[in-house]
C-alpha cells in the first residue's frame, strides 16, 4: 500500500497548509460541481486533520524539551512578555 502524502514521516507542514488555503479559495470562489466541491472538502479536512497532528506534535516535543529534571519550566505567555 502506498503511503499518504501527509504520512508522519514526509509530512511538509508549510506546502499542506498552503494546499489548505488554495483549496479554501477555490470554494469560495464557487463554480466547482458538486463532485469537485466533496473532493476539494475531504482532502481539506484531511490535510486540516494532519496539520493539527503536526502542530500537537511539535508542541509535545516543545514541553519536553523545556522540562527540567522531569519539572515543567513553562511559564504562562505573558509572563514571559513582561521579563523581556
Amino acid at each position: 500500500m502506498a503511503k499518504s502524502k501527509t504520512s508522519a514521516e514526509h509530512f511538509d507542514f508549510e506546502a499542506s497548509l498552503a494546499e489548505l488555503n488554495q483549496l479554501v479559495e477555490q470554494m469560495e470562489q464557487g463554480g466547482m460541481s458538486l463532485e469537485d466541491s466533496l473532493k476539494s472538502f475531504e482532502r481539506g479536512i484531511a490535510l486540516a486533520r494532519a496539520c493539527q497532528t503536526a502542530l500537537k506534535t511539535a508542541e509535545q516535543k516543545v514541553q519536553v524539551l523545556l522540562e527540567q529534571n522531569g519539572q515543567p519550566m513553562l511559564a504562562p505567555f505573558s509572563e514571559q512578555i513582561n521579563d523581556t
